[in-house]
């Protein structure tokens, strides 16, 4: 039976020798690149999405799907990011140890926004006025989230493994029927944020530990050093963007919603919506009117977005970055995530004129 894993409880994998390092398979580069960080020079871990493949309408080749079933870890988003890999999960991968990030707690979800204009709420940039200290009580909780997990493991022994996993899959699955994690109810694009990501790396490491205890430190040890290189990126990230003070930026595709809200950024509307579906003449009609009437300084653009739609919003005039969530435009790795960061904020704060 598929095993979906939460980190509030641990999961065994007794089929797995000890001294075996996991065969780990991920979704998006940004998440290789995470799991790379936790894995160190032990591992390195594989990837499902090919670049320039948009995750919202993924199909596995046959090579891929090989691949899938050979695992033991797989580290994803989440249903509301690729619906079509959960199903495929069931079938291909049924003894592999799953980790969903974006049901893992500690993860901040934002709903999915329905409309091509935001409504902007100042008090918001009151928020982030104070996001420092904010980054610091995260910290803090972050390592509140180490020690739980510690906890947690160190009670593990104490349950029936079969049981516990049994009981907890039904749980797990019974809560997604009725709460929040639906389908479409959240944005999908989770790991824009350096706090998820962050948090996701104790959780990766707890995964990784379950199914090596005998590397259990190292992946540990090794959490703690990626948290530390991104909130490094993070830092300089915000002081890059401080300079826009507040300048309203456009998007081609809702998928920046997390970096945004991170980094106090403010965003006017979107011509896609977050899982990138075709906009309608109502929306773009919106979207067109908001636009001329509070012009932004600059239009965030994916590679491969199509010209036709941003000159039906009439963005002529408008600079634009091109900002690819995936990142396939850097170099590959544990070096991937702190590089988005970074280069997130370097290119809007150039197209915004800073």
């Amino acid at each position: 039976m598929f095993r979906s894993l939460l980190l509030s409880v641990g999961l065994a994998c007794p089929a797995l020798l000890s001294a075996e390092v996991p065969r780990v398979i991920t979704d998006i580069g940004p998440v290789e690149s995470l799991t790379a960080m936790v894995m160190g020079d032990l591992g390195t871990p594989d990837r499902l999405l090919e670049a320039g493949a948009s995750p919202h309408h993924m199909a596995l080749k046959p090579s891929q799907a090989r691949g899938l079933s050979d695992a033991d870890v797989v580290i994803w988003i989440g249903p509301d990011l690729t619906p079509q890999l959960a199903g495929q999960l069931q079938t291909l991968a049924s003894s592999a140890l799953s980790l969903p990030l974006a049901e893992q707690a500690g993860t901040h979800l934002l709903p999915a926004r329905d409309t091509g204009l935001f409504p902007h709420d100042h008090a918001e940039e009151d928020d982030h006025e104070d996001h420092d200290d904010h980054d610091h009580d995260d910290h803090e909780d972050h390592e509140d989230h180490e020690d739980d997990h510690d906890h947690h493991h160190d009670d593990h022994d104490d349950h029936d493994h079969d049981d516990h996993a049994e009981d907890h899959h039904d749980d797990h699955h019974d809560d997604h029927d009725h709460d929040d994690h639906a389908h479409g109810l959240h944005d999908p694009h989770v790991w824009l944020s350096p706090e998820n990501a962050t948090h996701w790396l104790t959780d990766i490491a707890e995964a990784l530990a379950e199914t090596d205890p005998d590397n259990a430190e190292t992946y540990r040890a090794n959490a703690r050093t990626g948290a530390d290189t991104i909130a490094a990126a993070a830092a300089e990230a915000r002081a890059t963007l401080a300079p826009l003070n507040g300048r309203p930026l456009a998007v081609a595709h809702d998928a920046y919603q997390y970096f945004e809200h991170d980094f106090g950024l403010t965003v006017l509307g979107a011509i896609s919506d977050a899982e990138a579906n075709t906009p309608g003449p109502a929306r773009l009609a919106a979207l067109r009117d908001g636009l001329a009437t509070d012009k932004p300084a600059c239009l965030l653009i994916e590679p491969g977005t199509d010209t036709r739609l941003l000159e039906t919003i009439e963005s002529s005039g408008i600079p634009t970055a091109t900002l690819d969530p995936m990142g396939t435009d850097l170099p590959q790795g544990a070096a991937l995530y702190p590089a988005l960061i970074r280069t997130y904020a370097q290119r809007i704060a150039t197209c915004a004129g800073n």
